[in-house]
């Protein structure tokens, strides 16, 4: 059985002599995570060291010499809530322990970005850099949606390396790629690979969707994650963030996913800002309308089966209509009846990825055209338009078995 993981790594929790792998997305130890994948772009992996050889642009040990000290080991102090097997009164105890993970220096004034998960439930966080150097890092802001965090540390004493951050827009299936990362508590190591595919679909730790990740074949593993993935030029385009497992381990089995640095560069002044950031938030959940619901007789072929609508929510005050009738399909369960949502302000909507991806590009206070396809009975459906203003994500998704809008 496959399994999804979020890769800090755990070394141990503190008077419980327990050594853990990994910490899951939700904070709970031994989690797993699913991926969701939508439209792939593949193409047969090469191996990483003959890709490493046709490089126009740095040799991987150019960009490790010039990129490893900006690449920051970052330590945080969690707290583990657990109930314990020989209380009868179901109290819940804590307990501390350590989960390990990577940073990326982006300035000189001593900002760090890294993923979310690496710092989620920390009590304190340290950074350390090359030659034993190691400051407490306070946490700035906080993005769950898309698994990102901003620290600071103060740049006294220090001589800090920024990377460069890419463009991942850029980035093709077969491209050569840089790792570099704490794997296991090793500092700075690196690894070599290819862009295996793109607009790959990975879950955050709050149950939301995060779009366009990067696959590639560069090994990461616990205690990676928050590291960069950089190009052949030694720009970062990606955030090392989760991993593939093939049965029952936890290590890398070639199948890495980076957020793309484009989604935390659209972010990076926000989370600075301080607090938590959270995306906009229509407020309904939907299926996409395929050959797998073609017994429904919709009157499209594409677009976005509205299940439900959360009371409440922009979509609710717009009056978007869920599904009332519960039927089977090849599929399983599908709530017809509902809107069918084809088109966010003017564009097309093919799926609910889709959906939910347009939502994503939104601010919360946004107002939106939704089109819609509504039922009108017999058969029978008519256009309209109905405008909604969107609002705040919430902590986690309401559902998470149906894409999010």
């Amino acid at each position: 059985m496959k399994r999804m993981f979020l890769i800090p790594f755990v070394s141990a929790l503190l008077g419980g002599g327990v050594v853990v792998a990994v910490l899951a997305a939700a904070g709970d130890l031994g989690e797993s995570k699913k991926t969701i994948v939508t439209t792939v772009e593949a193409a047969a992996p090469a191996t990483p060291s003959n890709a490493s050889q046709r490089t126009v642009g740095m040799t991987p040990h150019e960009a490790y010499v010039r990129d490893a000290p900006g690449v920051a080991f970052v330590t945080s102090t969690i707290v583990q809530k657990t109930e314990s097997p020989f209380n009868i009164f179901g109290e819940e105890s804590e307990r501390q322990g350590q989960a390990t993970g990577s940073g990326i220096v982006i300035d000189a004034n001593g900002t760090i970005l890294t993923n979310y998960h690496v710092i989620e439930n920390a009590i304190k966080v340290t950074v350390s850099f090359e030659k034993g150097q190691s400051v407490e890092a306070q946490v700035v802001g906080k993005d769950p949606s898309d698994d990102l965090a901003i620290l600071h540390i103060s740049p006294d004493g220090l001589k800090l390396h920024p990377l460069k951050l890419g463009d991942s827009s850029t980035v093709q299936v077969g491209d050569p790629v840089y790792a570099i990362g704490n794997p296991f508590d090793l500092e700075r190591t690196l690894t070599t690979g290819v862009i295996s595919a793109l607009q790959r679909e990975i879950t955050a730790p709050n149950g939301f969707t995060i779009n366009n990740v990067l696959q590639t074949d560069a090994p990461i593993n616990p205690g990676n994650s928050g590291g960069p993935l950089l190009n052949a030029s030694g720009e970062v385009i990606g955030i090392n963030s989760q991993i593939e497992t093939g049965g029952s381990g936890d290590g890398s089995v070639g199948i890495g996913f980076s957020i793309p640095i484009n989604t935390a560069k659209s972010k990076i002044a926000e989370l600075e800002k301080g607090g938590t950031v959270r995306g906009a938030y229509l407020g309904l959940t939907s299926l996409t309308i395929d050959g797998s619901l073609s017994a429904l007789n919709l009157p499209v072929k594409s677009g976005a089966l509205v299940q439900s609508v959360q009371p409440g929510t922009a979509a609710a005050k717009a009056g978007i209509r869920g599904g009332s009738v519960n039927t089977t399909t090849e599929d399983g369960q599908v709530a017809v009846g509902g809107d069918i949502i084809v088109g966010i302000d003017g564009r097309k909507v093919a799926s609910s990825e889709e959906l939910a991806n347009d939502i994503g590009e939104k601010k919360p206070g946004d107002t939106i055209s939704v089109e819609l396809e509504r039922a009108v009975g017999n058969g029978k459906y008519k256009q309209m338009t109905v405008k909604a203003t969107l609002g705040q994500r919430p902590n986690s998704v309401p559902n998470p078995n149906t894409p999010e809008g």
